[in-house]
């Protein structure tokens, strides 16, 4: 009979352990999720900050041209 209570002592341990375990994959599942919202948000403000930059250099090289122009007259 102590057998059996070993044997149910041991599955019980099992048990636990699985749903420790199903307990930190999903900790960790939600943290990769966040990390993917995270950095999917940080690549968009970075394309915005490239967009803004692109049109700065260009107004700059735009306005580098007018003064040029200007100074030719």
């Amino acid at each position: 009979m102590t057998e059996k209570a070993d044997y149910q002592e041991i599955i019980a341990e099992y048990k636990e352990q699985v749903r420790v375990l199903k307990e930190q994959l999903n900790e960790l599942t939600d943290a990769g999720k966040s990390k993917d919202s995270a950095l999917k948000r940080t690549l968009q403000k970075l394309e915005y900050v490239t967009e803004d930059l692109d049109k700065a250099n260009t107004e700059i090289k735009d306005a580098k041209h007018s003064v040029e122009e200007t100074s030719k007259e």
